[in-house]
């Protein structure tokens, strides 16, 4: 019988830290899966708990209250089947519809979305079943289903954000941590090691960085605190040496065959691959799909999404919209025109060119903010944390960006969208479209009073190829649900923001 061996320890890397055992952790590997099998049952159990809990609230409310029609009401067996049923088929149908694969870090709104539409599938199967199960006992109320939908969605979706916040505070406190490894070590490895610095709920600890052919990274021994380990050429070695979960490989300009080649290195180790994408690539984070032309096999890798009727659709919503909107903030409007008449002298408004669609300019709406003649010495500047030009009824207003409400002005004569990229002014569109590849491609669309950058934080003084990509993925990638995602996410980002946080900046 042979005896399998351990492999022999790498070699030293000269110059670079080395882990002190890379031998496998069986102990912590089962800690790990017990851990997984926990958090996947413990989700199904608020699941369930949060279904029982709606339906029992639904016949609650419907017994007491006739609505239309008086409350038929079967016997308790006939409910509690009914109710086996419609908890098991909703927790199959979020099986199937990827709630239990649901990666961390997805966005609230992103599951609120997968859960009311897992809920609605869920529901109609479960009547089906059990019209079939219960046959001529089955009678319901079409009202109490209405008020259990509602409810049901709600209760899950609340269940699911404390779990999730439970979860994240114990990943927090260094528990069912993933080791993470980090290839490059320019601007987009250093911006994926600070999101994972601002976020530790999402349970990574970075080990170190690989450089892949960068200057910046190969003479120093660390970056931001976090070693630099050694080089791609090495990444078997160090993966097994630091037990490393996860690797992001986050290469700016670097061909997809390198990164292809990257990824096959490790593909026999039980390790997890994302790979941050380019700035500049032509698929902007956009899913590929699988079609065919005339029986000829397709991939599709970019798929606009704001044409045609659509366009008319969004155009649709905005005049909706920014009506509603000044029809019913009109008499604030008002008080801050006012109020920035008395506290500083010169006009009510700020109005300044900008560049829209097509290169189009345009004459952005905005409260003043700043005394007149502000950029007088400096020209064309953006905002600063430590900006002293805002008046002190200026902070105010901006800091809850109402200086921006007559920007709805813009959107109703049809210069700007609610949802877009942030109009930019013609000096530095300039300056930005000679530098900065496929710049120029933002102005296909109108420009937005917020947009998928600004509520990701790339504002003001930020990287300006970071927001590039942000915009173009979102022209590439829009939809209703996507609009309604960035405004609820923009409304959630003014009520939470800081005191002392200028949205300008």
């Amino acid at each position: 019988m042979s005896v399998k061996t351990l492999p022999e320890r790498p070699a030293p890397l000269p110059g670079r830290p080395q882990a002190t055992d890379w031998r496998p952790t069986p102990g912590r590997a089962a800690i790990k899966r017990w851990l997984t099998v926990a958090v996947g049952v413990s989700r199904a159990a608020v699941d369930a708990t949060m279904i029982v809990a709606a339906f029992y609230g639904a016949y609650q409310l419907r017994a007491h209250i006739d609505i239309f029609s008086p409350f038929l009401t079967p016997s308790n067996v006939t409910y509690g089947v009914m109710l086996a049923v419609v908890v098991a088929t909703l927790l199959v149908t979020f099986a199937f519809s990827g709630l239990y694969r649901l990666k961390r870090g997805i966005s609230k709104i992103d599951q609120f979305y997968r859960i009311s539409s897992a809920v609605s599938i869920g529901l109609v199967l479960s009547i089906a079943v059990n019209s079939m199960l219960l046959g001529e006992r089955f009678i319901y109320s079409r009202q109490m289903l209405l008020i259990g939908w509602v409810l049901c969605i709600a209760l899950v979706t609340a269940g699911r954000f404390v779990h999730s916040a439970l979860m994240g505070i114990v990943r927090s406190r260094e528990v069912a941590r993933d080791r993470l490894l980090i290839v490059g070590t320019d601007k987009t490895g250093q911006l994926v090691l600070r999101t994972i610095r601002r976020s530790p709920w999402l349970g990574y600890d970075v080990v170190g960085f690989l450089t892949h052919g960068e200057a910046a990274g190969g003479g120093r021994p660390k970056i931001g605190g976090v070693p630099v380990l050694g080089d791609a050429a090495q990444l078997p070695l160090l993966v097994r040496a630091h037990s490393v979960d996860e690797i992001i490989i986050a290469l700016g300009g670097t061909p997809h065959e390198e990164v292809l080649a990257l990824a096959q290195r490790v593909i026999d180790q039980p390790v997890n691959i994302r790979v941050y994408p380019d700035t500049f690539q032509l698929i902007t984070n956009n899913e590929l799909s699988l079609d065919d032309l005339g029986g000829m096999p397709m991939v599709s890798v970019r798929n606009v999404a704001l044409r045609g009727w659509n366009r008319v659709l969004k155009r649709g919503i905005d005049i909706v919209f920014s009506a509603v909107i000044l029809t019913l903030v009109s008499p604030l409007l008002i008080a801050l025109a006012a109020l920035v008449k008395l506290t500083s002298p010169g006009p009510v408004f700020y109005v300044q060119e900008r560049v829209g669609r097509d290169g189009s300019p345009f004459l952005c709406l905005k409260f003043r903010s700043m005394p007149v003649g502000a950029e007088a010495a400096t020209g064309p500047v953006w905002t600063t944390p430590d900006d002293s030009r805002p008046t002190r009824l200026g902070r105010i207003m901006r800091r809850y960006s109402l200086d921006e409400l007559p920007q709805f002005i813009n959107v109703l004569l049809g210069e700007m969208s609610i949802v877009g990229p942030r109009p930019e002014r013609p000096h530095f569109v300039e300056r930005f479209s000679q530098s900065i590849p496929q710049y120029h491609h933002r102005h296909h669309e109108k420009a937005g009073i917020t947009g998928w950058a600004q509520v990701n934080g790339l504002r003001g003084d930020t990287s300006i190829e970071e927001r590039t990509r942000y915009d173009l993925y979102y022209i590439e990638n829009w939809s209703p649900l996507f609009d309604l995602k960035i405004i609820l996410k923009t409304i959630w980002l003014i009520v939470t923001r800081p005191i002392n946080d200028d949205p300008a900046y």
